[in-house]
């Protein structure tokens, strides 16, 4: 077998042979890799004749095919008399998304004016060929963002109130929104991931590796607002439960523990298991009904997976885990609610994870999902030896011949209560990183998927909800990933310290030479907030924890330069920034001077809070997705402490003067 035919049949079927980590280098994937990742998709490896068959007969498949297997359009953009290469005479129909049931008007013809959505073309050519496709008709842009607005970023778990059980909930967030809409004219906040968790003991607190990203984690429920709360037989009971949820907020607010969602799911599980005794309400009971109706087979099978996992029988227990989903996507509604009530022009950004765990309820039984492969990132300056994330990749075939059905319920049910939508590693439209089971990070290979299509999908689902779309484009960004994004509206993500002028010398980039069409923040979950950066305190924590790969005394050197540089630019440009806290000021100043459209407070640097909630490479070194907010002495600080520090109201004011919002109108008042 020659190489060349490994390759060849790789590229037929979107797998890379190589890579390129910058522009002059290029790095081939491993032999074994390609034929593993071959293997999975159904591609035998085993014979090089084989190979070369393969690589000969699916090339000719490919050249005799009459349409391609999606086409996509873009509204407002020309439409040829017929798709590309079609011989004269064909005869072209286009079948309407959602009409599978109706007969009439059920096919239209090919031409300007088709219709939004994900619909069958069928062609048929005078020589007796035929040939079906998906075809995407989509907005020609997402939803536009305001011209400027700020917010709030925040990890929801970490915000406790004073009536949160040990951990921040919905009500909470609600809370937030009216607070910050109300008093500082935020314009939106944007939250962590809130999918269904994996069960267990203990369970995976991290909110990007979940079991299902089709479906709301209950453990975020307000108890005191779910219906029947007030006419339960058992409020001693209840009340009980509740006083046991204000000890282990008063454990994490005055003792320093960790936030325990096990702890707390357990007695939210209790509360709700007598709730769910409580008859319904004739418009609680038809809401729940028409609830179920919308969701279908998907809410079936996923109620059932967590029945199973919680070693109960799915057909006794699964409408209970039905109606829980039901509670908390209702709650998620009315924090959105809450938020555009307080004036935001946005309202809650949600976070869509790049994956799910590979035993969840998505993954379980999932035609979609790789098997015996995780996703993660290749080798770069900031991690040598690769990520795995643990990840199973949906596979292109199959998203491809289901007509992208898994994507689109997916879309479509976090679209149901979000302002905005945060696309985790967004560059994973187009392509992820795939590394077979037992091989290190470094041995994966990219799997290339129809970008394009995925993307139409994505804006065709945005304008259907009328929200936002924020792609996390941090880290390495094939060639054109981010042009084609913004040609279709979605918004990328800037963090301050990375923004340099690589180009030209690496030093920072001056405001206006930013992009608009981004979310500008100073830090992320990932990262040090702004106190730890500029007191250089990130680099004496991984000192600690034995995460350097080179001399503590050359990371100090060289994060003080960056750090001075920085300050420098705030002085060059007459942002006082003398002293920690005014410091932190003129950074989110600096950001209200680029053209970004959005600007994000991370809401610990409103109090000083010099914790990361995620230290990248490390487990059970750190307590990564279990702090709570705090202040820069580390006490941690209720929602009304926050809402009532001086600390931060002071930040909160200046980027709402620099941002050149409205002020807080009359009647506003705290949380």
């Amino acid at each position: 077998m020659q190489m060349d035919d490994l390759a060849r049949l790789a590229a037929l079927h979107g797998i890379a042979t190589a890579y390129q980590p910058s522009a002059d280098v290029t790095v081939p994937v491993p032999e074994a890799t390609v034929k593993a990742v071959l293997g999975l998709l159904g591609v035998a490896t085993d014979h090089p004749d084989g190979i070369r068959e393969d690589a000969e007969r699916t090339a000719r498949e490919e050249a005799g095919r009459l349409l391609p297997r999606t086409l996509v359009l873009w509204q407002g953009e020309p439409v040829a008399a017929r798709p590309a290469g079609l011989p004269p005479g064909t005869r072209v129909r286009v079948a309407l998304e959602d009409t599978a049931a109706r007969e009439e008007d059920a096919e239209v013809p090919w031409g300007p004016g088709l219709p939004l959505g994900v619909h069958r073309l069928t062609a048929e050519a005078p020589d007796g060929r035929t040939g079906r496709a998906t075809l995407i008709v989509a907005p020609e842009r997402a939803p536009a963002a305001p011209e400027r607005a700020h917010g709030l970023l925040v990890q929801l778990y970490s915000l406790l109130s004073e009536r949160s059980w040990g951990m921040g909930d919905l009500g909470d967030l609600a809370a937030l929104a009216r607070w910050a809409g109300r008093t500082h004219g935020a314009g939106f906040i944007q939250v962590n991931p809130l999918h269904a968790g994996v069960p267990g003991a203990p369970s995976d607190p991290s909110p990007y590796r979940p079991s299902s990203r089709h479906f709301p984690d209950p453990v975020h429920l307000r108890i005191e607002d779910v219906p029947g709360y007030a006419d339960c037989p058992d409020r001693d009971v209840l009340a009980a439960l509740a006083g046991q949820g204000a000890e282990l907020r008063r454990r994490v607010l005055e003792e320093g523990a960790l936030i325990d969602r096990d702890a707390v799911w357990d007695l939210k599980r209790q509360a709700l298991e007598l709730l769910y005794a409580v008859p319904r309400t004739p418009a609680h009971e038809a809401a729940y009904r028409e609830f179920r109706a919308e969701r279908g087979p998907l809410l079936d099978k996923h109620a059932a997976w967590c029945a199973a996992a919680a070693g109960e029988d799915p057909k006794e227990r699964g409408d209970f885990h039905r109606w829980l989903v039901w509670l908390t996507e209702t709650q998620l509604a009315a924090a959105q609610r809450a938020a555009r009530e307080a004036g935001m022009a946005v309202g809650i950004v949600h976070d869509l994870a790049v994956g799910v765990h590979p035993g969840g309820s998505d993954a379980s039984g999932s035609a979609y999902h790789a098997r015996d492969i995780s996703v993660g990132a290749p080798p770069d300056a900031f991690n040598a030896r690769g990520q795995d994330w643990g990840l199973p990749p949906w596979r292109p075939d199959s998203l491809e011949l289901s007509a992208y059905a898994p994507f689109r319920a997916l879309l479509r049910g976090v679209f149901r209560y979000a302002g905005a939508l945060r696309i985790d590693h967004v560059m994973g439209l187009f392509r992820l990183w795939w590394i077979p089971e037992g091989a290190p990070p470094a041995d994966g290979t990219y799997v290339s998927y129809d970008g394009e299509a995925m993307l139409a999908i994505l804006v065709l689902e945005a304008h259907r909800a009328g929200a936002l779309v924020i792609g996390e484009d941090l880290g390495t960004v094939e060639p054109g990933v981010r042009q084609a994004l913004a040609r279709r509206g979605v918004l990328g993500t800037s963090v301050l310290w990375f923004e340099r002028d690589w180009a030209g010398g690496g030093d920072p980039l001056a405001p206006e030479a930013w992009r608009a069409d981004c979310l500008a923040t100073a830090t992320t979950h990932d990262l040090p907030p702004t106190a730890a950066k500029l007191a250089g305190g990130h680099v004496e924590l991984r000192d600690r924890l034995g995460l350097l790969t080179r001399p503590v005394e050359l990371e100090r050197a060289e994060d003080a330069a960056d750090t001075a540089q920085w300050l420098d630019v705030l002085d060059r440009l007459g942002l006082d920034a003398k002293g920690e806290e005014a410091a932190v000021r003129a950074l989110y100043g600096f950001l209200l001077r680029t053209p970004a459209r959005l600007v994000g407070v991370w809401l610990p640097d409103a109090v000083g809070d010099r914790r990361p909630q995620n230290l990248p490479g490390t487990w059970d070194q750190y307590p990564n997705w279990r702090l709570p907010v705090a202040d820069s002495a580390g006490r941690p600080l209720t929602l009304e402490a926050l809402a009532a520090s001086a600390r931060a109201n002071a930040l909160l004011s200046a980027v709402r003067e620099g941002a050149g919002t409205r002020t807080a109108p009359p009647g506003a008042r705290p949380v």
